[in-house]
């Protein structure tokens, strides 16, 4: 897949395009819909099928302050879109002068001149333009004038507890903050994951007998509550930022409270696993919940826990 950033990089010879724009955090099961109608759409007219998304995310530049939990990087969005068979990507700087420019201005500048639309793609729901003053009704007039067909595509529901949810980067993030990874996944149509570095940490977990892998992740990113988890460590290529290798894991998210620790860390204990992962790029997915945070009288109540978490994590994988 192509991929750049900025609209004076466009390559020159991209020719007529199937353009789906948004944000697409967490490319969940609603985005995976709308893309695969982009997808459909481009295959169907023989054009590449290209993804135009923002960063940092709009809300920031709005309201400063305000930037939501991020669900996906650029770089894991990139593998997700990819997957679906998007042909390119262009990540386009939100800034304060682009947040301003007028509806139709973004229409001829950004989908005609730069990305050659021949139809656009995009959910029933669509704003765009200064003070979100575009939709897709006046999208779709927009192109009837300059020549690409719109297309907006509802926007998918899921069961719940409590009835039909629209599915959305929203609602996903409010699964999330409350350590509910089944519905999240359920949304997502796979496992939430963070990425991130492997760092040094204490090497408590070492002397413990429990070697986890710290991992450091970038702001704003979407940490499940305090608690541990089952999952897995995925390890990713350091440059394009695909997915590797897959390895089982217990995961804890916390401050460490039986040592009173102060900083929220994401530590990977990953099972069967002989190795050095420090420096290694890596992204953790969060299958299930196996128990709130807890701090522990001793050494040896944190000891027998954690041996019940990897029993836990072994049956819940179904290992």
């Amino acid at each position: 897949m192509l991929r750049w950033r900025g609209l004076e990089s466009t390559p020159g010879d991209l020719g007529r395009t199937v353009v789906t724009v948004g944000m697409y955090d967490g490319v969940h099961r609603g985005h995976q819909k709308l893309i695969g109608a982009a997808v459909a759409r481009a295959r169907a007219m023989r054009r590449p099928c290209l993804l135009l998304t923002f960063d940092p995310h709009p809300a920031e530049v709005v309201r400063p302050g305000s930037h939501p939990a991020i669900l996906t990087s650029l770089d894991r969005k990139a593998e997700l879109v990819a997957e679906l068979g998007v042909d390119a990507m262009c990540v386009l700087p939100f800034t304060a002068e682009f947040m301003k420019l007028p509806p139709e201005t973004f229409t001829h500048t950004v989908l005609v001149e730069r990305l050659h639309a021949a139809q656009v793609v995009v959910g029933e729901n669509f704003t765009y333009g200064h003070r979100a003053a575009g939709t897709v009704t006046s999208l779709t007039a927009e192109g009837r004038r300059f020549g690409f067909a719109v297309e907006g595509v509802p926007l998918a529901q899921d069961a719940s507890e409590d009835g039909e949810v629209t599915i959305s980067s929203t609602y996903v993030r409010a699964c999330v903050a409350a350590g509910d990874l089944v519905p999240a996944a359920r949304a997502l149509g796979r496992p939430h994951r963070v990425d991130g570095v492997v760092v040094r940490g204490d090497r408590r977990g070492r002397d413990l007998g429990y070697p986890t892998a710290n991992v450091e992740t970038p702001p704003y990113t979407a940490i499940p509550a305090d608690g541990v988890y089952a999952g897995h460590l995925v390890t990713r290529d350091p440059r394009s930022g695909a997915s590797r290798e897959r390895f089982p894991a217990a995961i804890s998210v916390g401050t460490n409270p039986t040592f009173q620790g102060s900083r929220r860390t994401v530590e990977a204990y990953v099972l069967d696993f002989d190795g050095d992962l420090y420096g290694e790029h890596v992204g953790v997915e969060f299958a299930h919940r196996l128990r709130p945070m807890a701090a522990f009288a001793d050494v040896a109540g944190l000891l027998a826990a954690m041996a019940k978490d990897v029993e836990d994590t072994r049956t819940v994988l179904g290992l």
